[in-house]
């Protein structure tokens, strides 16, 4: 699987004008899940980012995670992230898993994330989302289960 993980002081995800999530202080995380994919990623891919320390300590060093900053996180389905742009100018995303076992890996991922307590909102697998977020350091961060 793969996530793009953006620190954020707010962030909210629309269908058709109307918002469908929204979080204070935490992670916008875009995710995609690739052919190939089990839950077992999904579930290390949550793991991994509820611990990733990448919010201020008292000291203003990047040194506490999610879970210990009390953050939520916006979870997004977001395809795209399996862009293939080696061919050309239009990407490819023939890598990206099919629809419903990437709904499905997207939902396990989402549940994952909640059962280690973070406050989880999510997009709408397969819709046109509007995603609005106030980028906070800025800090985004790349991550994939692969290889």
């Amino acid at each position: 699987m793969r996530a793009l993980v953006q620190r954020v002081t707010e962030a909210s995800v629309s269908v058709e004008d109307k918002v469908i999530g929204r979080i204070g202080p935490g992670l916008v995380v875009l995710v995609c899940a690739m052919q190939g994919d089990t839950e077992a990623e999904a579930a290390g891919l949550a793991a991994k980012i509820s611990k990733l320390r990448i919010f201020r300590d008292g000291d203003g060093r990047m040194n506490r995670s999610l879970v210990d900053a009390g953050g939520a996180a916006l979870v997004v389905s977001q395809f795209t992230l399996a862009a293939d742009t080696s061919r050309g100018n239009r990407p490819g995303f023939s890598a990206a898993a099919a629809p419903e076992p990437g709904q499905a890996l997207y939902q396990a991922f989402a549940r994952d994330l909640a059962a280690l307590g973070v406050a989880v909102e999510t997009g709408e697998f397969g819709a046109e989302m509007a995603v609005a977020l106030i980028n906070d350091g800025p800090v985004t961060i790349w991550l994939d289960t692969a290889g």
